[in-house]
């Protein structure tokens, strides 16, 4: 048996054993790598079921939709390869651009208006009061079932019977018809959307508020600075990220709104609340024009992509400036 640290003196050389210490290195490493291969074992067998899901509900049915935007497809028949006929289709459609014009102003008007008073509503929160009774009460809309939402409004804004019509007769001697009319359609839905989704925006913006250092507003109100100016100069500029995030979650919902109009007004009257998911729908399931569906709905994702790119590239979300 070789004694540890032993030297040996061989034709002038010096050989010495491996010493503890070193041993138990090599043991500590080779451990260590065999605890990094099962974690990565275990890491791929925790994740398995995300992308699997990821790759069923998501991945799938975006390539096939792609793929059916380029063929002619009805339930009953295979689908048959057309190529651009169906763009061609959309773009000579007036309907669609009936339907994206409706849709843009539902946007413009849903998030200007939405974001102005879930920006209000939050700065009323962190400046005038601390209670999370309050704060709670303001998540409460967003938490009410869309559908609910509408059938609720609609309601209260019936020409007849609706309570908010009860009022405005009372006052002006007149009933105004929110659904049934081309000109307050779009306004009507966008402020129910405004209404359900104020809560969860002013909640997002709260918290970016609570993030900003009391130090600041301290330092502005040394320098004599009002509290407009403050909110001008010092909130906004510290609140871009977070602003940035809210415009482009709002816009991607606002793109996609379908139910609140599929309750009240089921894109009319005249087409002039028939925004494009709503003609997606009809499309797809009620003219079963599975193929012109997808082509419409391909074209609805790539405006998404640019819009949210280029709302990134011009605001600079990733960035927050006092300037």
């Amino acid at each position: 048996m070789v004694a540890i640290s032993h030297t040996e003196h061989r034709s002038g050389t010096v050989t010495t054993a491996p010493s503890a210490r070193t041993t138990k290195k090599k043991s500590a490493h080779r451990g260590s790598a065999a605890a990094h291969r099962d974690d990565g074992r275990i890491a791929l067998l925790l994740i398995a079921p995300a992308v699997a899901g990821f790759l069923v509900f998501f991945a799938y049915p975006t390539l096939r939709g792609i793929y059916l935007s380029f063929t002619d497809f009805h339930v009953l028949s295979a689908p048959n390869w057309v190529g651009l006929a169906n763009i061609t289709q959309m773009l000579n459609d007036e309907v669609f651009w009936g339907s994206l014009w409706a849709t843009l102003y539902f946007v413009v008007l849903a998030v200007v208006i939405g974001i102005l008073i879930s920006l209000a509503t939050a700065v009323v929160l962190h400046r005038l009061t601390k209670s999370t009774v309050i704060r709670g009460l303001i998540l409460v809309p967003f938490l009410i079932s869309a559908v609910v939402a509408a059938v609720v409004w609609s309601w209260m804004l019936d020409p007849q019977l609706g309570i908010v019509n009860v009022l405005i007769s009372k006052l002006t001697g007149d009933s105004i018809k929110f659904f049934g009319s081309s000109d307050w359609a779009i306004p009507s839905l966008a402020l129910i959307s405004v209404w359900k989704s104020m809560g969860y925006n002013a909640v997002l913006i709260f918290a970016g508020l609570q993030t900003i250092p009391v130090t600041v507003y301290e330092a502005g109100r040394i320098d004599g600075a009002t509290e407009f100016q403050m909110f001008r100069r010092l909130t906004l500029p510290l609140l871009r990220p977070i602003l940035v995030m809210v415009v482009i979650l709002t816009i991607i919902s606002s793109f996609q709104v379908f139910d609140i109009v599929a309750v009240t007004t089921q894109g009319g009257p005249a087409n002039a609340s028939n925004v494009l998911q709503m003609y997606i729908y009809n499309k797809a399931f009620r003219q079963f024009d599975f193929g012109y569906a997808a082509t419409m709905s391909l074209a609805l994702f790539v405006m998404l992509i640019a819009i949210t790119f280029t709302q990134l590239r011009l605001a600079r979300a990733n960035e927050s400036d006092t300037n």
